[in-house]
C-alpha cells in the first residue's frame, strides 16, 4: 500500500511539473509589412515597353525569418519570438511591381517567370531591413538596389541604390515594424526615382 501511494504521489508530481512547463511555452508572433495600396494606373499613350521583375535577393541573414536588430554596427541579432509572416524579398518584389504597374509607364509589368518575352528585366536586392539600437534611440534602416537590363542587348539601361532611416516612436517590436512600413515606403519611392520609363526611352 505504501509503495502504491508513493507511486501515485510521484506520478502526480511529474504531471504537475509537466503541466507547469507546458504553461511556460512561448509561441512566436508573426508580422508583415503593410504599405499603402498603389493607385490605379493612368492611361498612357505611346507606351510600348514591357517589364519583368525578378525576385529581389538579399543577404542570408535577412532570409532566416526572424526580425533583425543591430546592437552595434558590427553585431547582428535576431528576435527569437518575432518573425516575418512572409519572406521580405517576396514582399519587396511585389511592392515594386505594384508601384511600376501604377506608374502606367509600361504596357505590362509581371513577376519574372524565366521567359524572355519582355523588353526589360529588373533585378533588385534588399540590402538592409533592420532595427538599429545604437547612437541613441531606436531606428530602422531599409536599403534597396536595383538594375534594369535590356533583354535584347543585355545592357544595363538603369540602376539605382538607396537607403532610408526612420525613428521608432513606440519602443516595442510592433512599433519597429510600423516604422519599417513607413521607411520601406519611402525607400521604394526613392529607388524608382529617377523614372525607369525614361531609361527605356533612351535604350530604344
Amino acid at each position: 500500500m505504501q509503495k502504491t501511494l508513493t507511486a501515485v504521489l510521484f506520478t502526480l508530481a511529474v504531471s504537475a511539473c509537466f503541466v507547469g512547463c507546458m504553461g511556460k511555452v512561448k509561441y512566436p508572433s508573426y508580422y508583415t509589412l503593410n504599405l499603402p495600396p498603389a493607385p490605379d494606373p493612368p492611361v498612357q499613350e505611346g507606351t510600348h515597353a514591357s517589364l519583368a521583375i525578378q525576385e529581389f535577393r538579399s543577404a542570408g541573414y535577412l532570409r532566416q525569418g526572424a526580425i533583425v536588430y543591430r546592437a552595434t554596427p558590427e553585431q547582428i541579432g535576431f528576435y527569437d519570438y518575432h518573425r516575418w509572416a512572409i519572406d521580405p524579398r517576396q514582399f519587396v518584389t511585389n511592392a515594386v511591381a505594384d508601384r511600376l504597374r501604377a506608374s502606367g509607364k509600361f504596357t505590362q509589368v509581371k513577376i519574372y517567370d524565366g521567359r524572355s518575352d519582355v523588353d526589360y528585366i529588373l533585378r533588385g536586392r534588399l540590402e538592409k531591413l533592420e532595427e538599429l539600437d545604437y547612437e541613441g534611440g531606436a531606428k530602422v534602416e531599409v536599403a534597396l538596389s536595383a538594375q534594369m537590363i535590356d533583354v535584347r542587348t543585355g545592357v544595363t539601361v538603369w540602376s539605382n541604390e538607396v537607403s532610408d532611416v526612420g525613428t521608432v516612436a513606440q519602443r516595442n517590436v510592433a512599433g519597429v515594424v510600423s516604422e519599417m512600413n513607413h521607411t520601406m515606403d519611402r525607400a521604394i519611392e526613392k529607388l524608382l526615382t529617377p523614372s525607369l520609363a525614361s531609361a527605356t526611352a533612351r535604350g530604344k
